[in-house]
């Protein structure tokens, strides 16, 4: 799915990527409202995003797109590349940050990477230096992103899933999505067994776990 705002633009970049082998535009919108809206109904697998349009403020577009539709990579395309807001982007889970002047083949090379390796980001910037240590580490985040990351933090503080949801400004329902998520890729079976698999492998940092009674962990994974 397209989300630009230059109408001119979103014809161009349809007409290019629909012409590649495996590429198909499913739909191009004008701003970010519209793109949340497209995405929930659509579930696109990649949401290329320009982050300089009317409406919803960027961080605000990545984030409701990611609840929306959990399974989107996302990849910015756009002139701004302060590295400040690069950094921002790419820990709110963004797979890929280009400057528009990027050539037709370095963008569909940076789609099809995104689509083909669940841990790849990608960044083309001026400047990718000035991004610090984000950007080199993206790539080797381990299995979680980091938003994942993010809530089992707050799941290892002993939060629960409506005080999440409320720190996170989502539903309790994406809480729970986003832990089913968690819990299949570390293999785990219960809230606690996930935070102390992502603790002993590093993903997270070690925090306080509060006590469970035997009934609340054996009945964890029906309330996750």
């Amino acid at each position: 799915m397209l989300v630009d705002d230059h109408a001119i633009l979103r014809e161009t970049l349809r007409e290019s990527l629909n012409a590649e082998p495996g590429f198909e535009v499913v739909a191009d919108v004008g701003d970010g409202s519209r793109a949340v809206a497209a995405a929930r109904e659509l579930r696109p697998d990649l949401v290329l995003l320009d982050i300089d349009m009317p409406g919803i403020p960027a961080a605000l577009a990545v984030q409701r797109l990611c609840e929306v539709s959990p399974a989107s990579r996302v990849v910015i395309l756009s002139m701004y590349d302060s590295p400040g807001f690069v950094r921002d982007m790419l820990r709110l889970g963004v797979r890929g940050y280009l400057s528009k002047d990027v050539s037709r083949q370095h963008l569909v090379s940076v789609i099809r990477s995104a689509m083909s390796d669940d841990r790849a980001v990608l960044v083309s910037v001026p400047d990718p230096a000035a991004l610090g240590a984000v950007a080199g580490t993206a790539e080797a985040e381990g299995p979680l992103s980091a938003r994942e990351r993010g809530l089992l933090d707050l799941v290892a503080k002993a939060l629960s899933n409506r005080q999440i949801a409320g720190r996170l400004g989502i539903t309790e329902g994406t809480v729970k999505r986003h832990l089913h998520n968690i819990f299949g890729k570390l293999g785990a079976v219960s809230r606690i067994d996930a935070v102390n698999k992502a603790q002993d492998a590093g993903l997270i940092a070690p925090a306080p776990v509060a006590r469970r009674s035997g009934r609340d962990a054996a009945d964890g994974r029906a309330k996750n």
